[in-house]
């Protein structure tokens, strides 16, 4: 089983004109981080024409408690957690927050892993999964989210280096092959994630 990045489509993207890409979209990728997955992707593609064994998956964006702050929701959830606690002044720091992302919770996409690890490959020499919710999501209303759950009046500002020049202004994927084939779909809701996502901070940062 390969894990690539949904980061591999990257311009993609935008070609798609606002719908959610397939799996048979072209890999275009915008960053580093995409093209380093999207170079093994095709690699193992061309090697499962050579007889390997292999399955591949495009996972969208995914979150969950215990996640690393270097992350969009968990460094919100964190600094609103801070401010809950006390140990911060009541304002957050954010980058563009016009985007849209396809989020899942990172218990569905380990559920979709272990399907992925026993589905027949030998049907299909070309086998590969998005794994996505086919559901956008503009990370303002991620904050406001988090911030509806402090309780308390936050102040947003934008942080000029928190933003990204080569930013995708949107991001979805339909997962519809996965239904199909591997009778999977995302069972939690996004509500609870981020209840998950923003107690395990405030367990972090002692907020009661």
């Amino acid at each position: 089983v390969y894990v690539g990045s949904s980061e591999a489509y990257g311009a993609s993207f935008q070609s798609a004109a606002g719908r959610p890409v397939t799996e048979s979209e072209p890999l275009r990728p915008t960053t580093v981080y995409g093209a380093t997955k999207a170079a093994a992707d095709l690699m193992i593609g061309q090697m499962a024409y050579d007889g390997l064994r292999a399955v591949r998956c495009r996972p969208f964006n995914h979150t969950g408690p215990g996640q690393s702050d270097a992350y969009v929701v968990p460094a919100f959830a964190r600094q609103v957690a801070e401010i809950v606690a006390g140990k911060s002044e009541p304002v957050i720091h954010v980058g563009n927050l016009e985007v849209e992302r396809d989020f899942l919770d990172v218990r569905d996409v380990v559920r979709a892993y272990a399907r992925l690890a026993m589905v027949d490959v030998d049907a299909e020499p070309d086998c590969v999964f998005n794994i996505a919710s086919g559901q956008p999501r503009k990370i303002r209303d991620i904050l406001d989210m988090l911030i509806a759950r402090s309780g308390i009046d936050i102040e947003v500002r934008t942080d000029p280096e928190r933003l990204r020049l080569n930013d995708t202004p949107f991001a979805c994927g339909d997962a519809s092959k996965a239904r199909d084939r591997l009778n999977w779909r995302p069972l939690v809701p996004f509500e609870q994630t981020i209840a998950d996502v923003f107690g395990y901070w405030r367990r972090m940062c002692g907020a009661r």
